[in-house]
């Protein structure tokens, strides 16, 4: 439970956001240090979904959804510059993560779905353009195929399109299995051994990173992440099934340059004619980086991101 939520009812209105506490150090486990963020559990059924946000109130939002097992603390450098160019950047904690209660409900491939949904409706969030990050591009382009009117534009990051998904991909999947099965209790930082970045990690930050796992709950949504929403859904991209309908909103994908398989010219190679399933779709690479590429170039990320969605949106 997040200090602050517990003494709110559960006969709370879902509309109204649940005021939190304003200190970092008062959030269990103490939220980890970025300047300029207000943070805030917004409630919806069933949920309470803890959200840091940054930027002018009257600014045209933008969602930001983490990777994992990253949180919201992910996007530390990227949102201030993005708030510094007018937007409102909004970075939720996906359910299972971060500071977002789990709330035992049983997982399946489009829960994320249904929790951005709600959340967009509780914050009235109109067309927000949405970036998003490995597990956070899940329900970002499940979204955009569902319900394009929702998503002005989108920007995924170390993920292939749905209808560019092969079996050359099938390295990067190896992770998969770990996280499936993975032992509570045991830790996460295997991560962080120079396969999926190019700069040195500090260990205070990969600490920031994996705090919240420290909760019994949260370290046992790691296998219900992967076996109920990660790896069905990688079987329906590997069924082909996004090659049977249309990506609408103007999407970039975004790789990192040394992220091998997953590279720009792989990518490209394997889309082929996008314009059969999309109808607008960009790829751009992000020179030094590997997977983890909001760590490894948050300035290069930020400034193609923005590029993108003032050009498109």
């Amino acid at each position: 439970m997040m200090n602050g939520a517990s003494a709110h009812s559960e006969r709370e209105d879902p509309r109204e956001p649940v005021e939190a506490p304003g200190d970092p150090t008062a959030w269990s486990p103490p939220l980890p240090a970025a300047p300029g963020f207000d943070h805030r559990v917004v409630q919806t059924a069933g949920l309470r979904t803890h959200v840091a946000t940054i930027g002018p109130e009257n600014g045209d939002p933008v969602l930001l959804l983490h990777g994992f097992p990253l949180h919201w603390w992910q996007w530390r450098e990227v949102a201030p510059r993005l708030a510094a160019a007018g937007y409102r950047v909004i970075c939720p904690d996906l359910r299972g993560c971060g500071w977002t209660e789990d709330d035992g409900r049983r997982y399946d491939r489009e829960i994320f779905l249904r929790d951005l949904v709600a959340l967009l409706d509780v914050c009235e969030l109109d067309r927000p353009r949405v970036v998003a990050h490995d597990l956070g591009a899940i329900p970002t382009w499940q979204l955009s195929y569902a319900h394009p009117e929702r998503v002005r534009a989108a920007v995924l990051l170390s993920v292939p399109p749905g209808f560019a998904f092969g079996p050359q991909l099938a390295p990067a999947m190896t992770h998969m299995p770990k996280f499936a099965f993975h032992r509570r209790g045991h830790s996460l930082r295997w991560l962080w051994n120079g396969r999926y970045h190019t700069r040195p990690v500090p260990d205070a930050v990969i600490d920031r990173y994996l705090a919240p796992l420290q909760d019994p709950a949260k370290d046992a949504a790691v296998t219900k992440l992967y076996r109920a929403v990660a790896i069905p859904e990688g079987m329906t991209l590997a069924g082909g099934a996004y090659k049977c309908t249309r990506l609408r909103p103007p999407t970039l994908f975004l790789f990192g340059a040394l992220d091998e398989p997953i590279t720009e010219k792989r990518i490209r190679r394997l889309a082929g004619d996008t314009a059969r399933y999309a109808e607008h779709v960009e790829f751009a690479s992000v020179d030094g980086a590997k997977h983890f590429m909001t760590d490894d170039a948050p300035e290069r990320v930020t400034a193609l991101v923005a590029d993108f969605l003032g050009r498109v949106a």
